[in-house]
């Protein structure tokens, strides 16, 4: 009994930890929780009597559990696509659970999250728990069954993938990075004329065919009516690197729904062209600048 309550201790002074893990790696509130509460299951199960280091044991005990779920997801979505699934009947710009929503961008941020889902299970496994959380590629490698030289390419690769191309003028790109930023937060806030502020006079706001029947909102033409489009909405939007420059996506509870191409004119945007075809979604790079890569 003395054991069992000696564990249950430790468990519980690790359990932040777990679910911040779990947390990146799933980027579901929920499935964050109940990966913590499998890994209990598993873990209570175990002989854990010499085991020294407690804090990198459950670690890796959590790592397996998320990387089972994450590999039972990618298999799921496989079999959605082939099944040639309808899309999910949500509004693009749609309000979304105000809680969770501030905690993946406080937290994580929503933009990161979508670039990770583009990894594989493996790649976001050995990223997370590498750049994040500082565990070593000894103890990631038994988790992904490689070694830890290959399980270091695995998070260099995730990097590169993360933080995306270089560009000359990166001066430049942050700057329009920024302006977005606070297009995005003016939006979200319902500042009319800081969003007017931000938009040419002739701004237009074009959905591809997917992005209009799921979003329910079609072309808009002029600034004045594209600040009202926008303003108190946009919750699920943030800007990310797309195709190695600027843009957005849109990732209720961040799960990639659509991405927003802009145009700009000096600093100005001038069009926003909403995409939300599968395959267009499939084939967009996707980064995020150093500062949110933690």
């Amino acid at each position: 009994m003395a054991e069992e309550k000696d564990f249950t201790t430790r468990f519980e002074e690790h359990r932040g930890r777990m679910r911040a893990v779990a947390y990146r790696m799933l980027g579901s509130l929920s499935e964050a929780d109940d990966a913590v509460q499998e890994a209990w299951l598993k873990a209570s199960r175990a002989d854990t009597g010499n085991v020294e280091n407690p804090a990198g044991w459950l670690t890796t005990v959590i790592g397996r559990v998320c990387l089972d779920m994450l590999r039972s997801r990618k298999s799921r979505r496989e079999d959605f696509t082939d099944g040639q699934g309808s899309e999910p009947a949500v509004r693009l710009l749609r309000r979304a659970d105000p809680e969770e929503e501030a905690l993946l961008a406080d937290s994580v941020g929503l933009a990161l999250l979508v670039v990770l889902d583009a990894l594989s299970p493996a790649e976001r496994l050995a990223f997370v728990l590498h750049d994040m959380f500082s565990v070593p590629f000894t103890e990631i490698a038994p988790i992904v069954e490689r070694t830890p030289e290959t399980t270091q390419r695995l998070a260099s690769r995730a990097r590169r993938r993360v933080r995306g191309r270089t560009s000359v003028d990166d001066g430049d790109r942050m700057k329009r990075y920024q302006a977005v930023d606070a297009f995005l937060r003016a939006a979200r806030d319902g500042e009319f004329e800081a969003l007017l502020s931000l938009l040419d006079p002739n701004a237009t706001y074009r959905p591809d065919e997917t992005a209009f029947r799921i979003g329910g909102v079609g072309e808009v033409s002029g600034a004045r009516n594209l600040a009202e489009l926008l303003s108190g909405q946009a919750d699920p939007a943030r800007p990310v690197f797309l195709d190695g420059e600027v843009g957005v996506v849109v990732a209720p509870r961040g799960k990639l729904l659509a991405v927003w191409r802009l145009v700009f004119d000096g600093g100005l945007i001038t069009e926003i062209n909403a995409v939300a075809g599968r395959e267009e979604l499939a084939e967009a790079e996707l980064a995020v600048p150093d500062r949110e890569n933690g």
